[in-house]
């Protein structure tokens, strides 16, 4: 049986858990290692992608600065996530505001060391990585749908930084960013009618406080119809395996998600239709081993696993 002082620990270490987001940093750390073997570079043998110092290094420092991120964006939004997120912010706040800060900045310095074996363009790349999402968490969030694009682009920020270490330009890269960036841009217009309440008490300009939730609805119904155009160019035009079951299955779900949406009317509604894009993400990243199952296999051997 744990006494009350490790108890104590134990929730602080669930609390920093849930500020940081870590269910999220190891999926993008895991989606970041996916995309390096299955897309970036299928023709290298896996040992040399999974033991590559350099990738290791970029995915380290990518983890580190989102987790940074999280945090700075936890410290702006303390008040307002009380009202929109009042059971999350409760176990949130068993972590004092100095320590988060402290964490934050020790975080960044980590990943710019970290950065710094790769290249000097990782550094660079890096640090204005840190200053965007302190920028966004300040200043630009608060600002109708800039906020949220600026948030898409921080999003797929570290997919760029392994896309640009190793220099593949294929146009069906390009397609899967658009798609991405697009679909996190519609969770991210979805966010804001969700938090609704908080947004207003605090005094952010969000579009469906400035425009009202009908206008919100039809310009996340647009992005929508434009998220669809990439997943259909991918499975149509482009050689992506049997990941074409995945943007199918996308479709599918993304005209439910249409349907629901103009249902919608609570904040339990909106909660239900970011579950979904979530789902979508979370399902995307898994779906790239679909892109060759023979590479798959491939890779198997490659370890000695089959």
């Amino acid at each position: 049986m744990l006494n009350r002082k490790n108890k104590l620990l134990l929730l602080k270490l669930l609390s920093l858990f849930s500020v940081v987001r870590g269910y999220n940093i190891l999926m993008i750390a895991l989606a970041q290692y996916l995309a390096s073997i299955y897309i970036l570079s299928p023709d290298l043998p896996l040992r040399k992608v999974v033991f590559d110092l350099n990738l290791f290094f970029i995915v380290i420092s990518s983890a580190m600065v989102v987790a940074s991120g999280y945090i700075i964006n936890n410290f702006y939004d303390a008040e307002k996530d009380l009202i929109n997120k009042p059971k999350k912010s409760m176990l949130d706040r068993l972590v004092s505001q100095r320590f988060k800060l402290t964490t934050y900045f020790i975080l960044n310095l980590l990943a710019v060391i970290a950065a710094s074996y790769v290249s000097f363009r990782a550094v660079f790349f890096f640090s204005a990585y840190v200053f965007g999402i302190w920028l966004y968490s300040h200043k630009l969030k608060r600002v109708p749908f800039m906020g949220n694009v600026v948030s898409a682009t921080l999003a797929i920020a570290p997919f760029f930084a392994v896309f640009v270490y190793y220099k593949n330009f294929q146009t069906v890269i390009f397609v899967h960013a658009v798609f991405l960036f697009l679909l996190i841009l519609v969770r991210e217009m979805v966010k804001d009618l969700e938090n609704i309440a908080g947004d207003m008490a605090q005094n952010y300009k969000t579009i469906p406080i400035l425009y009202g939730p009908r206008f919100s609805k039809m310009g996340i119904s647009i992005l929508v119809v434009l998220t669809l155009i990439p997943s259909v160019m991918l499975f149509l035009y482009f050689d992506v395996g049997y990941m074409y079951l995945y943007f199918v299955g996308c479709i599918g779900l993304l005209i439910m998600f249409l349907m629901m949406l103009w249902r919608a009317k609570t904040k339990l509604h909106y909660v239900g239709l970011h579950n979904i894009l979530k789902f979508i993400i979370i399902l995307g990243v898994f779906s790239i081993l679909l892109i060759d199952i023979d590479l798959i296999l491939k890779r198997f051997q490659q370890w000695n696993i089959i």
